[in-house]
């Protein structure tokens, strides 16, 4: 489930009750307006999406056709992402933004490192919460749950969180294609200081956000995706200093595909308008 990862699209703003039974969040499933996580599930070649999302997604890889490729770009480098993190050492992490069920989920990546990890996916879609719980129904060491970015507090101390997360020890925080979709009038500096600064030294943040200094030229036709989630992308300056506190893990922020690729870079990298980077708390 993540990144959908993660997704990229998935806006994490709006309001939701991280207390919702399922039964609750099924209820306000509204399939007949395109939401950005379904958006993405489709690009990305999931099956949890409808024809609102479907006609959506259509419209805007019809007018920017290397969507598709940068969500499957965004999912491979959570990916990547969580295998470092976990190779490190970390056994705990915590994906907020997790958006639908699709291959390759945290979870699964975590734990073919270390079969005790402990993963807690946080989303604001109830759709994601209805299929997240039924994909972990047996899942000891995995839970999901509704939550709202714009209160880091409440996420912190919830207690699918507190069963599984021990703060004393480093957790890998993956905010992976989340913040571009976090106006600034939200604070997001402030949003990530509160999340990471209680956790310990060893910890990993990890973060993909789209670039305004990589944006094409003719943005105008990025207008219907910007429909479907309102938020603000930031030049590669301000996506690094969201990192304040932690140390830069080589090759730094970089373009997705640019950050430890396993095989060689697309040829066009330079198409790919999304940065990438982990950082290590000092």
């Amino acid at each position: 489930m993540s990144s959908a990862a993660g997704t990229p699209w998935s806006n994490p703003v709006t309001p939701a009750s991280a207390n919702d039974s399922t039964t609750d969040a099924a209820s306000r499933i509204d399939t007949s307006k395109p939401h950005p996580a379904r958006i993405y599930d489709y690009w990305i070649g999931g099956k949890q999406n409808f024809p609102a999302d479907r006609e959506v997604a259509e419209k805007i890889a019809e007018a920017v056709p290397i969507i598709s490729t940068l969500a499957r770009a965004n999912r491979a480098f959570l990916g990547r992402a969580v295998k470092y993190a976990a190779e490190q050492g970390v056994k705990q992490f915590l994906d907020i933004g997790a958006g639908l069920p699709a291959a390759g989920n945290t979870h699964e990546i975590a734990q073919s490192v270390h079969t005790d990890a402990s993963v807690v996916y946080v989303d604001n879609d109830p759709l994601v919460t209805v299929h997240g719980r039924a994909l972990l129904a047996d899942e000891a060491r995995t839970r999901v749950f509704e939550g709202d970015l714009r209160d880091p507090k409440a996420i912190l101390t919830h207690p699918d969180v507190t069963a599984l997360i021990d703060f004393d020890r480093p957790v890998a925080l993956l905010m992976v294609a989340v913040l571009h979709f976090f106006p600034d009038a939200n604070d997001p500096a402030g949003v990530i200081a509160t999340l990471t600064e209680n956790l310990a030294p060893g910890s990993f943040l990890v973060i993909s956000h789209a670039g305004s200094d990589l944006l094409p030229a003719d943005q105008e036709k990025l207008q219907v995706y910007q429909k479907a989630a309102e938020g603000a992308a930031r030049d590669r300056a301000q996506i690094t200093s969201f990192f304040e506190g932690f140390d830069l893990i080589d090759p730094g922020v970089v373009r997705l595909p640019a950050w430890r690729p396993t095989g060689e870079l697309p040829a066009d990298i330079d198409q790919y308008w999304m940065y990438a980077g982990v950082g290590r708390k000092r």
